[in-house]
Parts: C-alpha cells; sequence; structure tokens
C-alpha cells in the first residue's frame, strides 16, 4: 500500500526578524508577489504595503504590529508573521517568536549586523528558533557581502554558512551564484522571474573555492557529509542541502543568502531556501505543558491529537475581537468549544479566519501547524492556552518585560473620562507590554510601556480609534518631607463657639525624627522603617484614652500635606506629653482636629528637608559603551554602587533619584548604540539637594 507524506512536512510557520530600515517588511512584500499572494508590489515609502497596513505605520514608514500572512510555495504552505525591527516593540517579536518554527533574519549590505537585529537574534536564541540569514541591500554602494558575514560571525558568535556568490557589486549586481548547485540565477532589469545559466568564466574560479569552503565548513560538523567527503573529496547536492537542513535545525550552523529585495532579486532562492532548510511543524519539539494534576506532559503536531492552541495576539476591530492563534495538536472547527485552561472557563469559536494582514478568509476548520484568527473568544487573553474540555493542558505563555518609561494620561474633556479608561484597559489588553495605573497619590492615570515611542504610539491609537481628546504629560514624582530637628513642648489649644455645645481641646506635642531615621547614606527605607509613631506619657487622667486616640488620628491627619511643598510626611515621631478638657465642650472632635492642627503647627516651627524617590538602576551595556553609560548616570546624580563584567558586556548597579530617570530609555540607547538594557527596583527616599528642591513644584 502506498505511503502518502504527512502534510505537515510541507508547512512552514515563519517569522522575520530584523532592524529596523533593514528591508524586512520589503522583503515580506516580495515574497507575496513572487508567490502569488498578491499582484502588485507595494512599497514601504508609498504606503501600499500589505503587512504595515496601520495608518501610523504607513504615516512613520516602519513596522509597529506583527502581521501574519499566507502563501504557497513549490508545493509547501507558509505562514509568515512580518515582526517590528523597532526596540520600542521587541516585545511584539517576543509574543511571535512563541509560536513561530523558524525565522528569516534580514541583514543590511552596508550595516551587517545592528543593534536591534543582534537583540532579536537573542530573543530568537532563547526559544530555539532555526534561523537563516538574508544579507538584502546588495545593490546600495558600500553594500558588501564577505564583511555582512563577518559582523555575523563577530557579534552573534554563529557559524556562517555562506551557500551564494554575489554577481556584480552595488549598482552592478545583477544575480547570484548558487554554490549548491553551481549555477547561475540572473534576475535583467523587468525581469519577473531569474534567468538560470552557468557559471559566469569571470566567476568560477572564486565559486569553487567558496564551494569548497562552505563544503569543508559542513563536513567538520555533520557526520554524514564527513563520511561522503573523505570519500569523493566533495559533496553531492543532495548531500550538502541535507546537511544544510539539519545544521540549521540544530543550530549548528546559518545558511546565509544574499540579494536586494526592492529590486526584486534574490527572493526565489530564498523561498528556496526557506522550504529546503526551515523546519515543519514536525521538525521542531512536540509542546510541553502541565496538566491539572500538575504533571508534566506532552502534545505531539497530530491533526488527531487533543486539541491544544496558544493565543498570542488579540486586536480589537470594527468587526469584533480578533485572537490569533497557533495550533499545535488536534483539530478545531467552527461552532467548537475550547477550555480556557489558564481561566478555567470554556468558549466557544464561531468563525475561523485565515489571516491575510487585515484581511481574512473564513475557513471551516484549523488542525495542528495552523496560525489563524478566531472570532467569538469573550475573554481569552493573550498568553491564554486553549484546549479540548476533556483533556486540559497548560502551556507556559509568552514572557512580558517589564515596562520602563511612563506618562500620565488624561481626556481633555471630563465628560471623556469614562470612555479613556475603557479605551486604554481594551490598548493593555491587546498590548500586555502596556501597564495601566492609577497613581494613589497623585490621581493620574500612568500609562507604562517600553520606550517613548511605544507610548506615543499608543497614545495615537487611543485618539484614532476612540475620536479622544487625549493630554500626555510627565507623571507626578511622589516627594515626602521629613524632620530633621523637631519641637518640644509645643502647646496649642483649639477653642470653637458658634452657638450650642462648642469645640475645647488642649495639647502639648513634642515631635522629633524616628529613632532610625534616614539611613544607608540619607536613604530613607521604603516600607522598611514605619513612617509615623505616636505615643503618650499624659498622666493622672488628664486626657482621655478616648482623646488620645483622637489626637492620635488628627496628626496622621496633618501627615498628608507638609509646610515645604504640600507633600506627606514621613518618619517622625510624635509624644504627646500633656493636655487638659473641658466639662462641657471637649470631644473626640475637638481633640481631632488639636491634634492636627497642633501637629501642622509644630511642623511649621521644626526643620524639614524635602525628600525624593531613589531607585536601584541595573544597566547592561556592552563593554565598550560602559564609559558613556557612566557618565550619563553621574550626570544623572546616579551613585554606582557595583559592577560586574561577563561575556563581553558590563552590568552596573546604581542608585538613581527617579525624577532623572525621564527619558533615560531613550538616553540609554543612544549611548549604548540600541544595546543597552536596563530594570529598576524602588528602594527608598534621599534628601533633595537644595539647589534642586527649589524648582521642586508644590503638590
Amino acid at each position: 500500500m502506498r505511503a502518502f507524506p504527512n502534510p505537515l512536512t510541507r508547512l512552514r510557520n515563519l517569522g522575520i526578524l530584523a532592524h529596523v530600515d533593514a528591508g524586512k517588511t520589503t522583503t515580506t512584500e516580495r515574497i507575496l508577489y513572487a508567490t502569488g499572494a498578491t499582484y502588485k508590489r507595494g512599497e514601504v515609502h508609498d504606503g501600499t504595503t500589505v503587512t504595515d497596513f496601520d495608518a501610523q505605520e504607513r504615516r512613520r514608514g516602519i513596522t509597529i504590529f506583527a502581521a501574519a500572512v499566507s502563501c504557497e510555495w513549490a508545493g509547501h504552505r507558509i505562514n509568515l508573521i512580518d515582526t517590528p525591527g523597532h526596540v520600542d516593540f521587541a516585545d511584539e517579536v517576543e509574543r511571535s517568536l512563541r509560536v513561530l518554527d523558524g525565522a528569516v533574519a534580514v541583514f543590511d549590505g552596508v550595516a551587517g549586523v545592528e543593534p536591534q537585529s543582534e537583540s532579536v537574534w537573542r530573543q530568537a536564541d532563547r526559544h530555539g528558533v532555526p534561523r537563516i540569514a538574508f544579507v538584502n541591500k546588495l545593490d546600495r554602494s558600500g553594500a558588501d557581502l564577505d564583511t555582512a558575514v563577518r559582523s555575523i560571525r563577530d557579534r552573534l558568535r554563529v557559524t556562517p554558512l555562506v551557500v551564494q556568490l554575489p554577481i556584480g557589486r552595488e549598482e552592478g549586481f545583477t544575480g547570484v551564484v548558487d554554490l549548491v548547485e553551481m549555477r547561475s540565477l540572473t534576475w535583467p532589469d523587468g525581469a519577473q522571474a531569474p534567468v538560470l545559466g552557468p557559471v559566469p568564466e569571470e566567476l568560477r574560479r572564486e565559486a569553487e573555492h567558496r564551494r569548497r569552503v562552505l563544503v569543508e565548513a559542513v563536513a567538520e560538523r555533520h557526520p554524514a557529509a564527513l563520511e561522503e567527503y573523505c570519500e569523493r573529496s566533495t559533496l553531492a547536492a543532495g548531500t550538502l542541502r541535507d546537511a544544510l537542513r539539519e545544521l540549521t535545525r540544530t543550530g549548528d550552523g546559518v545558511v546565509v543568502l544574499c540579494g536586494s529585495a526592492y529590486r526584486n532579486r534574490g527572493i526565489e532562492p530564498l523561498l528556496d531556501a526557506v522550504v529546503d532548510y526551515l523546519p515543519s511543524p514536525l521538525d521542531v519539539p512536540a509542546v510541553c505543558g502541565d496538566t491539572p494534576g500538575g504533571e508534566r506532559r506532552e502534545r505531539s503536531a497530530d491533526p488527531a491529537a487533543p486539541f491544544t492552541g496558544l493565543v498570542f495576539k488579540v486586536n480589537s476591530t470594527g468587526t469584533g475581537r480578533l485572537s490569533y492563534l497557533r495550533v499545535y495538536a488536534g483539530t478545531i472547527g467552527k461552532g467548537g468549544v475550547v477550555l480556557d485552561a489558564g481561566a478555567g472557563r470554556t468558549e466557544r469559536i464561531s468563525r475561523i479566519l485565515r489571516v491575510q494582514a487585515d484581511r481574512h478568509t473564513e475557513v471551516d476548520r484549523a488542525a495542528a501547524g495552523d496560525i489563524v484568527a478566531v472570532v467569538g473568544l469573550k475573554s481569552a487573553r493573550v498568553g491564554a492556552t486553549l484546549c479540548a474540555p476533556e483533556a486540559p493542558l497548560l502551556l507556559e505563555p509568552p514572557s512580558a518585560a517589564d515596562p520602563v518609561v511612563s506618562v500620565a494620561v488624561e481626556a481633555r474633556r471630563s465628560t471623556d473620562t469614562g470612555r479613556l479608561a475603557a479605551a486604554l484597559a481594551r490598548l493593555v489588553e491587546e498590548d500586555p507590554s502596556l501597564a495601566l495605573r492609577t497613581d494613589p497619590e497623585t490621581g493620574q492615570t500612568v500609562l507604562s510601556g517600553m520606550g517613548e515611542l511605544h507610548l506615543e504610539v499608543a497614545v495615537e491609537k487611543v485618539r484614532q480609534d476612540g475620536g479622544l481628546e487625549v493630554t500626555v504629560g510627565r507623571p507626578r514624582v511622589a516627594y515626602r518631607e521629613t524632620v530633621l530637628r523637631g519641637v518640644s513642648g509645643l502647646v496649642y489649644r483649639h477653642v470653637k463657639q458658634d452657638g450650642g455645645a462648642g469645640q475645647w481641646a488642649h495639647v502639648v506635642l513634642d515631635v522629633a525624627p524616628l529613632d532610625a531615621p534616614p539611613t544607608g547614606d540619607g536613604e530613607v527605607p521604603h516600607g522598611g522603617a514605619p513612617d509615623f509613631e505616636f505615643a503618650s506619657t499624659v498622666v493622672g487622667g488628664r486626657v482621655p484614652k478616648e482623646y488620645v486616640r483622637a489626637v492620635e488620628a488628627g496628626c496622621r491627619d496633618a501627615l498628608a500635606d507638609g509646610p515645604l511643598g504640600g507633600h506627606p510626611v514621613i518618619g517622625l515621631r510624635v509624644v504627646l506629653t500633656d493636655g487638659a478638657t473641658h466639662v462641657k465642650d471637649s470631644s473626640e472632635l475637638a481633640f481631632r482636629t488639636a491634634g492636627r492642627l497642633g501637629l501642622r503647627a509644630a511642623l511649621a516651627a521644626s526643620e524639614l528637608v524635602l525628600l525624593e524617590p531613589v531607585v536601584e538602576v541595573t544597566v547592561t551595556v556592552p563593554d565598550d559603551t560602559v564609559g558613556a553609560v557612566l557618565g550619563d548616570l553621574a550626570a544623572r546624580r546616579g551613585r554606582v554602587v557595583g559592577s560586574t563584567t561577563r561575556a563581553g558586556t558590563v552590568v552596573v548597579t546604581a542608585t538613581v533619584p527617579l525624577a532623572e530617570l525621564f527619558g533615560y530609555a531613550t538616553r540609554l540607547r543612544s549611548r549604548s548604540q540600541g544595546r543597552g538594557t536596563f530594570s529598576t527596583r524602588a528602594t527608598g527616599y534621599q534628601p533633595v539637594p537644595a539647589a534642586v528642591a527649589e524648582a521642586v513644584p508644590r503638590r
């Protein structure tokens, strides 16, 4: 009986990764055109690309949101995700890599490995995603394949396996020599497909040399290829291709191709390489998850297995809520019921869509290996595991980085406050790298994200989609005030008579710093030592206990706004040393008022200092940029407390005032050529220098 190949062997799920402006979206457009998925070549500069369909993407000329498309090549179906190249949208890349089986890394033929291409490469390393490399823009002045390959080897620490030789340089680049088949592929001006031919005579010696270098590099790393090489001193094209495929899957080598996507040169061989070298869903390890009983279990890419999928993107559109789903196992049809394993809720899938960026084609079912969008999920969020209710399995969700930049957002009209809150909540649901909170002290709505461009795009999306007028500003810093030298024996008498029962209270207060005041070079522990202590030494019942408690409550009321700038007061002790009552007019309200006003008078007579929040910043940068980063930290009043060096990078730990960190993400990228990262942790408060305190606004 004839055995038919598994259809999953003819499926490729891949992403396009690159630094911004390396030609990633143009490469995607040419792939769609070459495969017949589109009939007109889209251009980034014209705003006519398929994958950059959002208005902001077309206006800015960059990819902001990961876009999924599908096409066919050589009997294979390719699900392709065009990912953002800007560092602010690295979390969008992270979520895409979580569901991909392979990737094409696009490099600029002039610049080689750029900062963000290095970052996305490391992201792919963490997910174990096999990659091939495409050196683009070889038609540009200064482009050189060998230089780009050297940067791949040196910066990414991988073994590049170059399978092509360019024909012509810069403006004269017309095609490539295929070193596997030893033939030429050229694209004359206006040609819709490559012209096949023999290796040009002037390049034959160079091509033979480069093929020999390629064969030797492969034979060193692949046992079966080494055996054939020892017998024949060369490798047949089929053996070389099989070995390159295995080396790509294991990560022991990276196949390198070249071309010019803009001029439509090199795309067809790139598609052949995707089919030949990148893995199918059957070639990658089975997905693992946890059962309700805590047992670790695998699900293989089998359409007959229990349904298992992962939501990696959620998008609200005018026609409803789209949830993008990678199906790892099983099959699901329209109307099917699935279990959200994390939330423990069942959901019904009303429609299944094959995605072509912003256009969709409805299909009846989706099976293992598919990447589709589904309609009907009401509450499943990004990272949710959808599975068969009778066979629950919880997969690990994509990781989300902590936001590093914040802005305060408010509606220009008070009547739009509710609409703005709903729009922001929907935005955070779509993009988990955004965080939304209300500052309990300032009352501001604070939106946090991965960078200033990230937040600018998010706010603009709220304006466009919701038709809202939004005001954006810097979040206010939560300053504090504390006592350096207090007062003793401050007498305060509260008397109020306005008809009927009056108010009368007499208190004597001592105010002093806490016994464990600011510690560690002036830092006040945040949440460590208590902010306020109250005691009473009154004897003889001169102030009844219920009135003592009222005085304490009044003192706590007074801590809400200090005399320096209306900021909360911390780090002090108040002692009620004496007092007196009135037979008729004393009450808890009177003593609470006396405590509040008395402490305010005591604070006005004390010596106070303004405190600012301090955070511990951990900065990771390449060792060749550490000097510029340290200088910038010093300019921000930072104090370096430690540094370590590992594998060409330096990790610097410093304490920096929070007020000095606004805009730091952008400055760090500038100082470190886009390769620096940082994280923060609140540590407490420290006194504000006098010169800086003068510029701090009142609360």
